[in-house]
This record gives C-alpha cells, sequence and structure tokens, in this order.
C-alpha cells in the first residue's frame, strides 16, 4: 500500500485527502462552493505537512482529471502537477465520472444488474455522463448528453439504472422510466478517489507530468459580461 495526496476541483466542491494503506487519514473540503483559487494551497499545504510530521513517505499525487469545470480542472491538474515535481513523486489522474460512483458502490444497496450513471452538470439541459456497471466496465463511454425524455432508454428499458451527481437533479422531470432511481448529495470528493489510485499504482498507471492535461471534453468558450454588450 501507498500514501497518496489525492484532489478533487472538478466542481464547486474543493477537497484535498491523504490516504495510506487504503485508509484516510486527512481531508479537508470546502462545500460552500468555488474557491478553489483559494482553498487549493492551503488545503494541499496542510495535507503536506500532516504527512511530513507523521514521517510518512508520500508515493504519489492523483488528480480528478474531468470531466468538469474547466477554470476548476485546471486549477487540480496545476497543483498536482507542482506537487509531483516538488516532491519526486508520480501523477495519477482519475476520471471523475469514476470518483462519483465510489460512495455509490460503498453506502448504496444496489441490484445486482444495476447501472450506474454519474452525471456533472454542463449548464442549461446538457450533462458529462458515462454509464458503467457495478464493476465499474463503461457501458457507455462518457459524452456530453442533452437530456430529454428518449434518454438512457437503450438502458433504461432493460435494467435499472441509478442517476447521481449535481446534473442529476436537473433531469429528473426528464428521465420518468419506472427504472430510474436518483441518488441525492452525492459529490466527487478526494476522500473517494483513494480505491481507484491505488488501482493505478498498483497497475502503474501513471501520467506524464509534463504533458498531462485534464479532460475537458469540449473546449472553453468564453463569454463577453453582460454589461459589457
Amino acid at each position: 500500500m501507498s500514501c497518496i495526496l489525492n484532489i478533487e476541483t472538478s466542481t464547486s466542491v474543493c477537497s484535498v485527502a491523504a490516504s495510506q494503506d487504503g485508509q484516510t487519514i486527512f481531508v479537508k473540503e470546502d462545500l460552500k462552493g468555488p474557491s478553489h483559487a483559494v482553498s487549493l494551497g492551503v488545503f494541499v499545504d496542510e495535507a503536506l505537512s500532516f504527512i511530513d510530521s507523521h514521517a510518512i513517505p508520500l508515493d504519489a499525487v492523483a488528480v480528478s482529471c474531468g470531466p468538469g469545470s474547466y477554470t476548476g480542472l485546471r486549477i487540480g491538474v496545476s497543483m498536482a502537477k507542482g506537487v509531483c515535481y516538488g516532491r519526486n513523486v508520480p501523477l495519477i489522474g482519475i476520471p471523475t465520472l469514476e470518483v462519483l460512483t465510489v460512495p455509490v458502490l460503498l453506502y448504496h444497496d444496489l441490484p445486482e444488474d444495476a447501472l450506474l450513471c454519474p452525471m456533472i452538470d454542463a449548464r442549461r439541459m446538457e450533462v458529462y455522463a458515462a454509464v458503467y456497471d457495478r464493476r465499474l466496465q463503461v457501458k457507455r463511454a462518457v459524452a456530453a448528453d442533452i437530456v430529454d425524455e428518449n434518454s438512457y432508454l437503450e438502458f433504461l428499458n432493460e435494467q435499472p439504472v441509478y442517476f447521481f451527481g449535481n446534473g442529476a437533479d436537473k433531469c429528473r422531470e426528464q428521465i420518468t422510466h419506472p427504472n430510474a432511481h436518483f441518488i441525492d448529495n452525492i459529490h466527487p470528493l478526494a476522500k473517494m478517489m483513494f480505491p481507484l489510485a491505488e488501482k493505478a499504482i498498483a497497475d502503474e498507471d501513471y501520467k506524464d507530468v509534463a504533458y498531462f492535461e485534464p479532460f475537458y471534453l469540449k473546449e472553453f468558450v468564453a463569454s463577453m459580461p453582460k454589461k459589457l454588450l
């Protein structure tokens, strides 16, 4: 087992956690709103100070790599790279939608044939979503979906599908199939990343620190402030 610094900034929630031997040993979270530029550096410094004060060698940094907020992902990946360079440790990139599945799989009693559809808000009626089975095998790759009453019918007509994440709430009125189930209050959090990060270490699935970029899925489009229009 390893000591891993986990960083999650893909949504408005900012969180940092350290794990050792499969257990969380440090957690800092700000659930109130986008504060990554202010909070992330403080949280990471506190996590590294905690690790150092307990003489625990850091083995890797894991970062939630998208899709999600363009600004949040950029800040999180930049911070992760900085720690990797400073500590000379490898970088792990964890897909954000997979991070969302961890608390659902850990704390919810799902039927064996359940499918999981984590959703991240992409504004208006669009979400970033993918479909997995309970073993995190991909049934449909991540995509930007405009949700309507016909969305995900190829899965809903066959088996139960569980929708969650900050993009799921706005889909309740559109997705009304009897096999559709919604789970509330599921956020991508750093403390939920360590099972996926441990697997990446076991598989030696590391990223090139120099060239790694977040998975934005869609290009960032800047809009002009209304007062200038």
